[in-house]
């Protein structure tokens, strides 16, 4: 019995092929369910092993059908990124882009940001908190780990020093009292 359930774990999965009926119902059942991109569709037909002359064609029936749409995808994605993780302007073009969104329609989703005023005060936040969980170091040391914190999550250097600047005045003040 033992020995039956070891052969069961050394086995390799195998693929899941399917032709482009299947990855069609697939990926609509998929798209359903969330926004997805037109490389999210395609990376999937990869996997599926789909005939690459189909491929273009169930993602255009796809598109024609309206479960999947670039423009809509990418809006979704800004305001959700923006909001709710609290990534900058460059981090969330980076994920567009990994995501296999057009250039132009990037550029026109991130129109949909917060003005600038709005998103340094959520990067304000951000960082605050960050300043919070930072054990001890020089001054030189917490502003070394706070810009580098800023800028991964996608913010513009320039901003974020500055941001830097008003976060350690206040800490610096506290000190003072």
């Amino acid at each position: 019995m033992c020995e039956k359930i070891r052969d069961k774990r050394n086995v390799a999965p195998q693929r899941k092929t399917k032709n482009a009926e299947q990855a069609l119902a697939a990926l609509m059942r998929y798209a359903a369910k969330a926004e997805r991109s037109s490389g999210d569709a395609m990376r999937l037909m990869r996997r599926w092993e789909v005939p690459e002359n189909e491929r273009g064609k169930v993602l255009a029936r796809l598109v024609e059908m309206r479960f999947i749409d670039d423009n809509r995808y990418a809006v979704a994605y800004v305001r959700e990124k923006s909001r709710l993780s609290g990534w900058g302007v460059h981090k969330i073009r980076a994920g567009l882009r990994a995501k296999g969104i057009d250039a132009r329609i990037i550029e026109e989703a991130l129109t949909q940001l917060p003005d600038k005023e709005a998103g340094n005060e959520r990067l304000r936040e951000l960082l605050q908190r960050k300043l919070k969980g930072i054990k001890g170091g020089t001054p030189y040391e917490v502003k070394g780990k706070l810009l580098r914190f800023g800028l991964s999550r996608g913010y513009d250097y320039g901003d974020v020093t500055d941001v830097i600047d008003t976060v350690m005045q206040g800490v610096s003040d506290r000190e003072d009292d």
